[in-house]
């Protein structure tokens, strides 16, 4: 695995403010690692988003403390990754591993379809009490001759 070339983290409790938190270090991340394409930026970034949002609105308490939001965003020269946990969270109830998008008069279900559609791989996991997805998009790959074609990867 390549070395992180930037990273950035948040914690705190899940709250809608979390989410313009989350932004932030999004805008944070971009300022430290220039070189990643737009494309690769906004796609990311909305999965993030949405992960995270997700979150805030959709996450139960496990016990009488409030669930909290982690992400941990880093960027490596072939990929970006996002570990998004719900600490003291509930186990969530997903409805099998490959989610398409709901049927138009679903009420819910389109935000995993959403971030699957964004990224190149989905995990869940539950540990000691936290449910955490991680969410990774790998590099656009660049094109012989252009910007960053030496090393490849994320236009280094």
């Amino acid at each position: 695995m390549t070395s992180v070339l930037a990273r950035r983290t948040f914690r705190d409790r899940a709250v809608p403010e979390a989410v313009e938190a989350v932004h932030a270090e999004l805008d944070g991340l971009w300022d430290d690692a220039p070189f990643v394409p737009d494309m690769d930026r906004m796609t990311f970034a909305t999965a993030v988003i949405e992960a995270a949002t997700n979150v805030v609105q959709h996450a139960v308490p496990e016990s009488a403390a409030p669930v909290e939001l982690g992400v941990d965003i880093s960027v490596r020269q072939s990929s970006l990754t996002a570990t998004i946990s719900a600490f003291g969270a509930a186990h969530p109830e997903l409805h099998g591993t490959e989610v398409g998008m709901p049927a138009e008069d679903a009420e819910s279900g389109r935000g995993l379809a959403l971030i699957r559609a964004l990224v190149t791989t989905v995990t869940f996991t539950r540990q000691d009490g936290t449910n955490i997805w991680v969410l990774s998009r790998d590099a656009t790959p660049k094109l012989p001759g252009g910007p960053g074609d030496k090393l490849g990867g994320l236009g280094l």
